[in-house]
């Protein structure tokens, strides 16, 4: 990776990260505040401002993020209200939409694991679409269904671009930017949904927003140190997705002309991709994925079976789908910014080898 960036000066900032959350975190403990207080209105305010949106609330989860969303939205929608969803997503989000009341309508998706407009079952009634950014990819505006309510399920494309609906995203620990436990938010410009999700998260509780809301509303907060060590990370966020960014360019570029790969991450969508995962098309995933294992490293298959064959209960595009070509043959390479640029190097080296072998 002589021509890529070097992994030497990311090196000496994790150096002065580990020293920086320690002190955050003594500082907030110091305080006795945990929970509602200065670090937690700051984080909020420092993601309305990524995000370029008027308001974010903080919950414990992004599944609780998307919970939160549906429910809103099915206070106005008919009973039970139907939602759209890819059939290729982590099976959370299927399960947020489940909980809050929806019933589900699977839609078949495009090689890149979205899907798209003339996708969308024809004569079919629906109050929502979810919108998943697969692996990091940002929904362009042309996958967007125009006529209906968005929820943006954005836990692994948030920072690839500004919001296409009301926007649920994660800070768990696998996340680009990851909390040492579980975190969420939801970002909106609806005043009401802000409101609704302030009394969601904390028991209903008048005092937390001054607007009576009629919401069963449960305990689902991120604390004080959780908000106080992310704003911490969020400082050298930009420069770990380029680090990411380098990773993926390179790895691109090895791959460029095997027969038998096709990366998912490519030089035509990188410029609108978060690399929450760098995810690779073979024959076998399960053959390579075992001599990946045999050199030392790790993959992972996001996801093995798409939710339409795990919610059989709700209409989807069936075994044929594209949807369930695609499970059969992805495979999640490690990509994180603590990658040197040998194990980079090496990891190309044993991908390419185990193809061919």
């Amino acid at each position: 990776m002589s021509d890529q960036i070097s992994f030497t000066g990311l090196k000496r900032q994790y150096e002065n990260l580990r020293t920086e959350l320690l002190d955050v975190t003594d500082s907030v403990l110091r305080t006795g505040q945990v929970m509602n207080g200065e670090q937690t209105n700051r984080f909020e305010q420092w993601l309305c401002e990524r995000n370029q949106s008027k308001y974010a609330v903080t919950c414990h989860s992004g599944t609780q993020a998307l919970e939160i969303i549906a429910s809103y939205i099915a206070t106005s929608a008919s009973i039970p209200p139907v939602a759209l969803i890819p059939s290729v997503s982590f099976r959370a989000t299927a399960n947020a939409m489940i909980r809050s009341g929806w019933d589900l309508h699977f839609v078949d998706v495009d090689s890149y694991g979205q899907f798209r407009r003339d996708n969308i079952p024809q004569l079919i009634s629906y109050q929502a679409t979810v919108i998943v950014g697969l692996y990091g990819l940002y929904p362009t505006m042309a996958r967007r269904p125009s006529r209906d309510r968005v929820i943006e399920d954005a836990a692994q494309h948030w920072l690839a671009g500004p919001p296409l609906g009301n926007r649920a995203i994660s800070f768990d620990p696998t996340k680009n930017l990851g909390n040492f436990g579980n975190g969420g938010a939801v970002i909106t410009n609806d005043h009401s949904l802000y409101v609704f999700a302030k009394h969601w998260c904390n028991n209903n509780l008048a005092s937390v927003a001054a607007t009576d809301v009629d919401v069963i509303g449960t305990n689902s907060r991120m604390s004080e140190v959780d908000c106080a060590q992310l704003l911490v990370k969020s400082q050298y966020i930009d420069a770990w997705q380029q680090r990411r960014r380098t990773i993926a360019t390179y790895w691109i570029k090895r791959f460029a002309d095997k027969p038998g790969i096709r990366c998912l991450v490519n030089n035509k969508n990188i410029n609108r991709h978060a690399l929450q995962k760098f995810v690779i098309s073979v024959g076998d995933q399960n053959q390579l994925a075992e001599k990946l294992k045999q050199a030392g490293i790790e993959t992972k298959v996001h996801y093995e079976k798409p939710l339409h064959e795990m919610y059989r209960q709700y209409p989807g595009p069936g075994l044929l789908s594209a949807a369930s070509a695609l499970c059969r043959t992805v495979l999640s390479l490690p990509i994180y910014p603590e990658l040197t640029d040998s194990e980079v190097e090496y990891i190309a080296d044993q991908v390419l080898a185990g193809v061919d072998s």
